[in-house]
């Protein structure tokens, strides 16, 4: 089931936030997730936030802010699953277009969304670490 993030549960977000940064990003030190994650929870609040619940646990979420995607995260024991596809095409049923940032090295995510329609608008380099991103786009 996908929903809206209920107060209580911020916590089990943000641990899934941690881990799946962390396992995604091996080219990040583990330190700088660590660094922000009370900024990320101080932040988390204000966005629209989608769960996704199997068996009354919180398995993925996503961060939205308008159209734009802040993430798309899911525990690391609970990928593979389909989750963040499953997100993903609930969060498409929504929106007529979307955007969103991903790190250059993160070859899976990168494949994950050229592969449900999005596409590669242009390259920066992320203000707060240096590594280079992507910003994808995806349209109706």
């Amino acid at each position: 089931m996908i929903r809206e993030l209920h107060k209580g549960e911020l916590d089990i977000a943000m641990q899934i936030w941690l881990e799946a940064n962390i396992q995604a990003h091996g080219f990040i030190p583990k330190s700088y997730w660590q660094a922000n994650y009370e900024m990320v929870k101080g932040l988390l609040p204000e966005a629209r936030i989608l769960v996704f619940e199997e068996s009354g646990e919180v398995k993925g979420f996503a961060g939205l802010t308008g159209n734009y995607i802040a993430g798309i995260f899911v525990d690391p024991k609970s990928q593979s699953k389909g989750i963040g596809k499953s997100l993903l095409d609930f969060i498409k049923q929504q929106y007529s277009h979307l955007s969103l940032h991903v790190y250059k090295k993160n070859a899976g995510a990168i494949k994950f969304y050229l592969r449900e329609g999005f596409e590669i608008a242009k390259e920066r380099i992320a203000e707060n670490n240096g590594e280079p991103e992507l910003e994808m786009t995806w349209a109706k």
